[in-house]
């Protein structure tokens, strides 16, 4: 029996294609109040921007050089996070990245576990702006090295 090719814009989900194609939160803010930076062993990076009050995020955006399965997940990340509690947005995981898009080929799930890891570190450095306002002048003038330099954890999951 012979298998039928793939049609990408028949066999995606509404969700993948509308996160895949989506350009709205792929932006580079220059004053974050979170920023996190991921690179994956296939060698894309996923840069995540957050703004937001004491204990809510107002925006997130992305920016990638990735494949556009790594588009898919960094804009799911930033659907999901935007407008949630602080706290609320350590809950976002790679799997419901990959449930919300209902498409994302099983052996692409590493791009939601580098979109996550970006998020992650994004709330660290969040968290540690809001304790220590300084820091986030300081890391703007030194071009966001410190915590870029974070982004080469293996595992998100230890994040």
């Amino acid at each position: 029996m012979k298998k039928e090719k793939f049609n990408f814009l028949q066999d995606h989900s509404v969700h993948f294609l509308e996160m895949a194609l989506s350009m709205d939160k792929r932006t580079m803010i220059h004053n974050p109040d979170g920023y996190g930076k991921r690179t994956g062993e296939c060698g894309d990076t996923i840069e995540i921007f957050l703004m937001g009050t004491d204990d809510t995020i107002t925006s997130v955006s992305f920016n990638t050089d990735g494949c556009i399965n790594t588009h898919a997940c960094a804009n799911t990340v930033a659907h999901l996070a935007e407008g949630k509690p602080l706290e609320n947005a350590w809950e976002i995981t790679p799997e419901k990245i990959a449930e919300y898009l209902e498409t994302l080929p099983s052996s692409q799930f590493h791009c939601a576990e580098l979109a996550v890891g970006a998020l992650y570190l994004a709330l660290s450095n969040f968290r540690e702006n809001a304790k220590a306002p300084w820091k986030k002048l300081y890391h703007n003038k030194t071009c966001f090295n410190h915590v870029s330099n974070v982004s080469n954890v293996s595992n998100v999951s230890s994040v």
